[in-house]
């Protein structure tokens, strides 16, 4: 969006209020170049009703009304004090109306994000200093020319082929490597672009315009969206992480209708994921930031295991892996990039960059292929015999429902896997932004109700921009404390196996809407994950304790407060929107798998059931949540399904 003057100081007085420096060393957010940052992440969103809904709150912020509002009485915001401003603020935090506090948790994640990530004029953060945390690094000098040679049109095009696929992400790129094997005639299409090793380097701020998709939220604001959007997906800035199903779950999915997750053919499917992707268990040496979980999970007498990861030799598992999350700079991650992908284009698939799939084209109940549009505009038009569509489980109930598709479990059966985090301080330096991705897990409370639903414990790099989103702001002051004493800073990632579902819909220009409240029988296993994580911290040393609570709940073991007295109090905050800080980085399950069109969106082959050569390849497939980090689980379900396609089409 392009702001007005008066939206631009509207913007400046929130994020100076939120970050006003500390007049020595620390500039405010608007002199640090922050509220630029704002509105350049903040146009990527496809969603006109975003861009439209901030343009009229920041119209009306330095008005009467909304002192009134904030409870500042008929004043201007710009009439008020620095400590008045954070009182005005707070007061919208603590609001008993959820969509009020929504808003307090946009405007507070925007600027304390984009605060972070910001170099400044100088090229280099003074916050990154405070803390130790190192400048970006630039790539590495001795990166590899990109191995592939993706296509990018800049004129209205044609093509045909025999196999399109939506996405190139962990279920696209295992597809495409399975269809183009079997000789079939294969286009991936991708609506980000192509990086690779030596695009890599750059720090938190380019990751986020380059390698994600834009910023977004449920429509509750309860929870933050993550998601990749390049060529690789999710593969590329993800945490390495390379779980198998548990056997539980694939027995729930096998009772659901598709048989075949608890059998051979699934088993082959993960297999062949993991010997493709390398993945071992050999490369997960214990950092600083695992080390406090397992020491503290282990001093409370609970089990902790090495996290299998796909990573090649190059991996150092230290400094430069800690940075993974903004892609590998040594090319040690084995993203589909580096292997369906580039397996694919070895057999002759052709993969379009910068091409985002508007519609599949549907007559008389078979697909024929797909219309997409450049960045630019420029028309993209694929011919096929089939259709796969592995965009993602937001976009890819979004498409299928752009494309005339009416089943009413199309969108259906969201699964998010709710993360929350708590922080613990320590007199020793942890430096949380270092270390494997993920290096250790902790199952303790993974089964809390005897049918597989619970919590599981991981850590993962910390970075002053990413650790945002799971942290409360109770005033600058504060706050930037937190922020100076993040090298000593370590945090407990709480994942949540969600049991009930949220919705994806879509808006009048067809972009999806996520629907999501957590339910109060999730919350309850996510506030046991918040307990059990603050007894890990506790029990490793941590001389303070703090959840993502707004409430600002928080302890010192043996000085102030106790384990007891934090629990309760998370309790009572509550997990409601804009309780607790939350996030989604694995989004599953909107065009599921089944037995029938009553309960499912798509069959035991993944093909959707109105339209049988149109088959989903990606998360979107999955009949619940996964209950583990999903990638390996996604790629199988790509190899599989692809396999099943390949037998109809040949």
């Amino acid at each position: 969006m392009e702001p007005t003057a008066e939206q631009r100081a509207a913007l400046s007085m929130i994020c100076d209020t939120f970050v006003p420096g500390d007049g020595a060393t620390l500039p405010p957010a608007s002199e640090l170049g922050a509220v630029d940052t704002v509105f350049d992440l903040l146009s990527r969103s496809p969603r006109e009703a975003d861009k439209k809904q901030l343009a009229m709150l920041l119209g009306l912020w330095d008005s009467r009304i909304t002192g009134l509002l904030t409870g500042s009485g008929p004043r201007r915001f710009s009439s008020l004090s620095q400590a008045e401003r954070e009182r005005a603020l707070l007061r919208l935090g603590d609001s008993k109306l959820a969509p009020v506090r929504s808003i307090f948790q946009a405007l507070k994640s925007a600027a304390l994000l984009s605060y972070n990530v910001t170099p400044g004029p100088t090229g280099v953060n003074p916050l990154w200093e405070r803390m130790g945390y190192p400048a970006p690094t630039g790539p590495l000098p001795t990166a590899p020319e990109p191995a592939l040679n993706p296509l990018r049109f800049t004129e209205k095009t044609t093509l045909n082929c025999d196999v399109v696929i939506v996405g190139s992400g962990a279920g696209g790129g295992a597809a495409a490597a399975v269809l183009a094997e079997a000789g079939l005639d294969v286009i991936v299409l991708e609506r980000g672009n192509y990086y690779d090793d030596r695009d890599f380097g750059a720090g938190e701020l380019p990751a986020l315009q380059k390698l994600y998709a834009p910023g977004a939220s449920s429509a509750e604001g309860q929870i933050t969206l993550v998601a990749g959007s390049c060529l690789g997906g999710g593969t590329v800035v993800n945490w390495s992480t390379s779980l198998p199903t548990p056997d539980a779950v694939r027995a729930e999915w096998a009772d659901l209708g598709a048989e075949q997750f608890a059998k051979d053919e699934f088993d082959e499917a993960l297999d062949a994921v993991q010997r493709r992707l390398r993945v071992t268990d050999t490369r997960s040496p214990l950092s600083l930031r695992d080390s406090v979980l397992e020491r503290g999970a282990q001093a409370l007498g609970w089990e902790v295991s090495p996290l299998p990861r796909n990573v090649s030799d190059a991996c150092d598992a230290g400094i430069e892996c800690g940075r993974c999350g903004s892609g590998c700079r040594m090319g040690a991650k084995q993203s589909v990039v580096k292997t369906w992908l580039a397996d694919a284009a070895e057999r002759g698939a052709r993969l379009v960059v910068d091409a985002d799939v508007r519609e599949i084209d549907v007559h008389h109940g078979r697909a024929h292929g797909v219309s997409a549009r450049t960045s630019t505009g420029v028309e993209i038009k694929v011919r096929a015999r089939a259709v796969v569509v592995s965009a993602g489980a937001l976009q890819t109930p979004a498409l299928l429902r752009r494309s005339g598709l009416r089943n009413d479990n199309i969108g259906r059966y969201l699964r998010l896997h709710p993360a929350a985090a708590v922080f613990g301080l320590f007199d020793e330096e942890i430096r949380p932004w270092e270390g494997p991705l993920q290096g250790r897990i902790c199952r303790r409370h993974a089964d809390l109700d005897g049918n597989g639903y619970g919590v599981i414990y991981e850590t993962g790099p910390l970075h002053p921009g990413a650790a945002i989103g799971f942290m409360s702001w109770r005033g600058a002051e504060s706050h930037r404390e937190v922020m100076s004493n993040f090298g000593r800073t370590n945090a407990i990632g709480i994942i949540t196996r969600d049991r009930d579902p949220g919705q994806v819909t879509v808006d009048k220009a067809g972009e999806p809407v996520v629907k999501y409240r957590l339910s109060d029988y999730d919350a309850a296993h996510l506030h046991t994950g918040i307990q059990g994580a603050a007894s890990i911290l506790e029990a490793a040393g941590a001389t303070r304790i703090f959840s993502g609570h707004q409430a600002g709940i928080s302890y010192e073991p043996g000085r102030t407060g106790s384990h007891a007295e934090f629990s309760a109090a998370c309790e009572a905050a509550g997990y409601g929107p804009g309780r607790c800080s939350l996030g989604a980085l694995h989004i599953m399950g909107s065009a599921r798998m089944g037995g029938n069109a009553e309960m499912s969106a798509t069959n035991p082959d993944g093909a959707t059931w109105e339209v049988p050569n149109i088959v989903v390849a990606d998360a979107s497939c999955f009949p619940t949540s996964s209950g583990v980090n999903p990638m390996v689980s996604i790629e199988a379900i790509g190899y599989m399904n692809a396999k099943r396609l390949v037998s109809q089409l040949i």
